[in-house]
């Protein structure tokens, strides 16, 4: 699986652990950035990382920002990704599991670097169930196409 991963200043420290974690795990990463501690504009970072995963070449986005929030307002903004904003491990499990999410957006001043880790497998490891929430999907992509 490739996946792909970007920070803003907010969440370079967690971004970076994400990345050696995931490579370790066996996943073929490609590191938007950042890569130095300074301030960037976290929307043109958001745009790399699912602009990798709307041309297929990657499957799934980890975005990480001060909250996580910002990430996941300007992901969301491309059509067909589906990011979701956690801090906790039953919404990074059901946001794989129910919505297909293809990006998780984690907070770096929010979250510890572990429950990061933590958060990133659930999310990764976690297959979509399919059937009814399929049909949900289906209609999130239809509100898109009509916007």
């Amino acid at each position: 699986m490739k996946i792909a991963v970007g920070c803003d200043h907010g969440g370079l420290e967690h971004k970076n652990a994400i990345v050696e974690h995931l490579k370790s795990r066996g996943f073929e990463v490609t590191d938007f950035g950042i890569y130095e501690q300074k301030s960037v504009d976290y929307p043109d970072i958001a745009v790399k990382v699912t602009s990798a995963i709307t041309s297929g070449e990657h499957e799934l986005g980890i975005l990480v920002c001060g909250t996580g929030i910002g990430m996941s307002i300007a992901a969301n903004k491309v059509k067909g990704i589906r990011a979701a904003a956690c801090s906790e491990h039953f919404s990074a499990k059901y946001t794989r599991m129910h919505n297909n999410s293809n990006v998780l957006c984690l907070g770096g001043r929010v979250i510890g670097v572990g429950t990061a880790l933590e958060l990133v497998d659930l999310f990764i490891d976690t297959p979509f169930e399919g059937d009814r929430h399929q049909r949900r999907i289906d209609k999130i992509a239809e509100i898109e196409k009509n916007q």
